[in-house]
This record gives C-alpha cells, structure tokens and sequence, in this order.
C-alpha cells in the first residue's frame, strides 16, 4: 500500500509539468503541411508576453493569436521566396548584426551579454533577422510594385507642408530611453522650458550605453528605419526633441540634430521629393499589404487548431 500510495503521490506531483509538455507538444496550426506547435507559439510569443506583464487570459489569449498569425504570413511569404527565387545571404545577416550594435553603441560580447539576459541566443537571433529581410525583401517585390505614388501627390504634398521640410543631411538621432522609476513627464517638462539639455538629461535618466555622448547613435539612416520611426522622424523639425512615447514597454523621447550646427535650410521640391514619396507611400504599403497577405492566405491550406 505504502508503494502505491507513493506512486499515485508522485503522478499528482508530475501531473502540472506533464500537462505543460502535452500542451507544448500541441499542434497550433498546419500552413500548407507545415506545422506551428504551441512550443514554437509560445517562444514566438515571449517577448511580447513579457512585455505586455499580463496575465489576464483575454491579454494572452490575443497576443497568442496575433503571433500565431505573424508565424503564418512568415512560413507563406518564406514559400513565396522560394517561388521568386529570393534569398539571403550569411554576409547580408552579418551586416544586419553589425548595424544594430553600431547603433547601441555595444560591442560583441555586450551583445551577446544583452541576448543572454533576454534568452536569446546568437543562432536564434540571426534566424529572426533572416526572415525578418526575406520578408522586407518579398514584400518590397510584391508590395512596392503594387503601391503607386503619383508626381501630381508629391507636389500637393509639398505646397502643404514645404514650411517643415527641412535638409535632412548630415542629421543625428539621440535617443532617451527612461528608466522605469525616473519621472519621464518632469524631464521631459525640463527638456522642453531648456532647463536642462538633452545630453544632461541621458547621462542621469537613460538606460542605453551612450547615455555619456548625449544618446547620440549616429548619423540617421533614413532608408534603413522602420515605417513607425520614418513617420516620426520626419515630422520632426531639426533641432527639436518630441515628446514622450513608448518604445518596447518604455519611455522614449528622440533629439534630431546636426553635430556641427548651423542653420536648418528648407528643402526646395526636388530634393524632398524622395522623402514625400517615402511619406505617402507609407499608408498606400499597409494597405496593398494587407490585400497581398489576405490572398497569400485564401490560396493556402491553413488549419488553425488554437
């Protein structure tokens, strides 16, 4: 009796790690005979999980589902790659790395400390970086040749706007990433009455590396951010600081300056004609991106099983 009670405590002892391992072993979804398990869900999931600190069910049970959705559109828009004959290469992923250190101002082993803390490892992270390119590249293929932005828009765009659009060459970005417990809104207060710099303000509040050179990460370029920095970026006048918004769960403000000085020269029609194209094109892409992802997917044989 003794052993059997023993066994039957150690089944109620194991029953909550042995439902998690079944749950993990689970089928999410099958995309075209490829399968999404729940442990591929899950580690997808984690960042943003983390991120949102919830553990409401409706919360999770919606980033769950959006992620699971992403994963979708990547095994899709990786099959389409290889329809379009579209790859990446080891040396293009290496450059990609290369940037994002740069631009945090982190050397080699920094970087890898900083994914270690996150439980990211080098691998994982330039796989993430693969598909991340090969999805800009197909989608700039597919989307970009659907998305159109007239001369006849330029135009009517500068005559509305030509009084903001400044030079854009030679122009910086510092970025001020709060720390938690500093009092983001009085700082900011602060930066805008000019009672304390930008600088003075990264050295004592910002948790990056180059807190010590004003949060400078270098000079902006332009081509290579994302639609959300774009946008912001350019609605900005040379010289300014924005307001507070929030990037990765944190607190951020941005400085757009030029190093050396010297007045802002407004841009004449031709030279902001590739930044206003860049600007329209932006809602015409999300719009032509979702067409494109809804017949990637009418097409496909997806089973989702959540």
């Amino acid at each position: 009796m003794k052993k059997c009670g023993l066994f039957l405590l150690l089944v109620v002892l194991c029953l909550p790690s042995l439902c998690f391992a079944v749950q993990l072993g689970k089928i999410a979804a099958v995309v075209n005979g490829k399968v999404i398990t729940m442990f591929d869900l899950q580690r997808a999931a984690t960042m943003e999980l983390r991120k949102a600190g919830s553990k409401d069910p409706k919360v999770v049970d919606a980033i769950m589902r959006r992620t699971l959705d992403s994963m979708i559109l990547d095994i899709l828009v990786a099959e389409e790659a290889k329809r379009l004959k579209i790859k990446i290469s080891p040396s293009e992923v290496d450059a990609r790395l290369a940037d994002i250190m740069k631009q945090n101002r982190l050397t080699k082993p920094q970087f890898e400390a900083v994914l270690a803390r996150d439980g990211l490892s080098i691998k994982e992270l330039r796989k993430n970086i693969e598909r991340q390119m090969l999805n800009q590249r197909v989608l700039g293929v597919e989307v970009g040749r659907r998305t159109v932005v007239t001369p006849e828009e330029v135009k009517k765009y500068y005559e509305e706007h030509k009084d903001t659009l400044y030079n854009r060459k030679g122009l910086h970005m510092g970025v001020l990433i709060y720390h938690p417990k500093a009092p983001a809104e009085s700082v900011a207060r602060q930066l805008k009455n000019k009672e304390i710099t930008f600088a003075e303000a990264c050295a004592k509040y910002s948790v990056l590396n180059n807190r010590n050179k004003g949060g400078d990460t270098g000079p902006v370029e332009w081509d290579k951010l994302n639609s959300e920095w774009s946008e912001r970026l350019s609605r900005m006048r040379p010289g300014s600081i924005s307001d507070i918004f929030l990037s990765r769960g944190f607190k951020t403000q941005v400085y757009l300056f030029n190093p050396k000085g010297g007045e802002y020269r407004l841009m004449t029609l031709k030279e902001a004609t590739p930044m206003i194209t860049d600007i329209l094109r932006q809602p015409k892409s999300k719009d032509r991106f979702e067409d494109y992802s809804s017949q990637l997917k009418k097409k496909a044989v997806i089973d989702i099983r959540l």
